[in-house]
């Protein structure tokens, strides 16, 4: 299934996309795409229904049908750094002998094709297409051969980054990651059933037409069995928590010379079978 939540912005309803590519309404069997809907027990309810004969929502996604984040009410959005060794390698740092977590908080959520801010004072606003994760059944220390079945699905996301307020400014890399829109979810969680491999799944990213990133997860150091339970030993992983597991090459900083985002430009990211983010910059 593709599940997705549409609609104005603090509006968003539960939906599911059908076979013909269209939104059907979900909010008369679920609250919300998030915490408890998402575990296992109550995705097989969503499976066994007959989508067809759910209630059709006017628009096509994307297209005159905005889309939220395919998450609501996330309780914590982790982040995976240097986890591409020839990311690593052009950020001119280590792989590191452990992974390197840190947060988005939940205010940097914005659908997937919503407006990204660059930041007042921002001279370094960077792009990242990455594996986004998401919790189905929560759990403490989970052993890595039985992660994947804590998994709901996956999605896109574009972990903006502003690398001065990351790297420069001291402290922890949280306050060049968090800001505001920072964090573009979606366009839809794809559930864990229809992603066989999470280690097979190609990425790719461009900027004003211009491809920057190409990547694929099967060369991730830490791979997504591994996070799920690597952070499951620091804290409780919580149904409808979102993991983004790090980036391929290709970010604005590792270029020669290195480039950054501006009002007016516009990303268009993706990941095989997972969807297209489309986001035009704007000044904050």
């Amino acid at each position: 299934m593709k599940l997705l939540r549409y609609g104005l912005r603090g509006q968003e309803r539960p939906g599911v996309l059908d076979a013909a590519g269209r939104v059907r309404d979900l909010s008369g069997v679920i609250d919300d795409i998030g915490g408890s809907a998402l575990l296992p027990e109550s995705l097989a309810r969503l499976r066994s229904l007959n989508i067809e004969a759910l209630p059709l929502v006017v628009g096509t996604p994307q297209k005159d049908l905005r889309l939220g984040a395919c998450v609501g009410n996330i309780g914590k959005f982790i982040c995976i750094g240097l986890n591409y060794s020839d990311h690593a390698a052009e950020s001119g740092m280590a792989v590191p002998p452990e992974p390197v977590v840190f947060n988005k908080w939940t205010s940097a959520v914005v659908g997937p094709d919503d407006a990204v801010e660059i930041p007042r004072g921002s001279q370094k606003t960077d792009w990242e297409v990455e594996l986004g994760v998401v919790i189905g059944k929560g759990g403490r220390y989970i052993d890595e051969v039985d992660a994947l079945s804590h998994v709901a699905g996956y999605c896109v996301v574009n972990d903006v980054s502003e690398r001065e307020f990351q790297i420069e400014r001291s402290g922890t890399w949280d306050k060049g990651k968090g800001c505001d829109t920072f964090g573009p979810i979606g366009p839809w969680l794809v559930t864990a059933d229809e992603v066989p491999n999470p280690q097979a799944l190609g990425m790719w990213l461009e900027v004003d037409g211009k491809r920057y990133q190409n990547g694929n997860t099967a060369t991730m150091v830490y791979q997504v069995a591994f996070l799920v339970s690597y952070l499951s030993r620091f804290m409780s992983l919580q149904s409808g928590d979102v993991i983004s597991t790090g980036t391929p090459p290709g970010v604005g900083m590792g270029q020669k010379p290195p480039t950054y985002l501006r009002a007016g430009q516009t990303m268009r990211l993706g990941i095989d079978g997972l969807g297209i983010q489309t986001q035009t910059t704007v000044q904050a």
